[in-house]
C-alpha cells in the first residue's frame, strides 16, 4: 500500500493505537493511510489538530470545495474520492461533483464555483496568485476571513495529498464501490487500491 516501509500489524504506541481507534470509528474501515502515519503519529494529531482549526473557520461545504477543488489541482485520487464523496453525501448530487471534477458545469452558484477554482489555483501554484484572483470570491459575496479559509484548505490538502502521493500510499478499495461514473471522475492521479 506505499512506497515505503509501514506499520504491519497492530500498533503498539497509545498514540498509534488511539489513531487507529479513531480512524476505525471516522471512516468505518481502516485507511490505507493509518499504517503509514503510525510511524509518527505525533505528526497525524498535529495535522487532526490543524485541519479541524481550519474547518472549524469555514462552513462544511466551503470546506469541502476547496479541499476537492485542490486535491484534483494536485491529482490526488485519495483525497478527490474521499471528499467528492463527503460532498455527495451532504451537499451534491453525484453528477454534479463527478461535473467539477471533469471541469464541466456542475450547476453551482457563483460562490462554489469560485471556490473549488481557487482552490485550485492555490495548490496549483500560489506564488502567482494575484489580487484579480480574488476578484471573483470577493463579486460572489465572499469576505476575506472566508477568501483566507479558503487559502488554509486548500494549503493543508497540498500537506496531506503530497504526503500520501510521495509516499504511493493507494486510496482504499471501498472507493472501487462508488458509482462508476463518479469514481472514474475522482480517479485522478494514483489507482485506487486492489485489496
Amino acid at each position: 500500500m506505499s512506497l515505503i516501509r509501514t506499520l504491519e500489524g497492530e500498533p503498539t504506541s497509545d498514540a498509534a493505537k488511539d489513531m487507529y481507534a479513531s480512524e476505525q470509528r471516522r471512516w468505518g474501515y481502516l485507511p490505507n493511510y493509518a499504517p503509514l502515519f503510525a510511524l509518527r503519529p505525533d505528526v497525524y494529531a498535529g495535522w487532526v489538530a490543524l485541519n479541524g482549526s481550519v474547518k472549524r473557520g469555514m462552513t462544511a461545504r466551503q470546506y469541502e470545495l476547496a479541499t476537492l477543488g485542490a486535491a484534483l489541482a494536485l491529482g490526488s485520487s485519495y483525497c478527490s474520492l474521499a471528499h467528492g464523496e463527503m460532498l455527495v453525501s451532504d451537499h451534491l448530487t453525484a453528477d454534479q461533483v463527478a461535473a467539477i471534477a471533469r471541469g464541466e458545469d456542475a450547476g453551482l452558484d457563483a460562490a462554489d464555483r469560485a471556490v473549488v477554482a481557487f482552490a485550485g489555483l492555490v495548490a496549483r501554484n500560489a506564488s502567482r496568485v494575484t489580487e484579480d484572483d480574488l476578484t471573483p470570491l470577493r463579486d460572489a459575496g465572499l469576505t476575506d476571513d472566508e477568501i483566507f479559509g479558503v487559502v488554509l484548505a486548500a494549503a493543508a490538502r497540498c500537506f496531506f495529498s503530497t504526503v500520501l502521493d510521495a509516499t504511493g500510499t493507494l486510496a482504499n478499495v471501498e472507493f472501487a464501490s462508488m458509482p462508476s461514473d463518479l469514481r472514474d471522475a475522482l480517479t485522478v492521479g494514483r489507482p485506487i487500491a486492489t485489496a
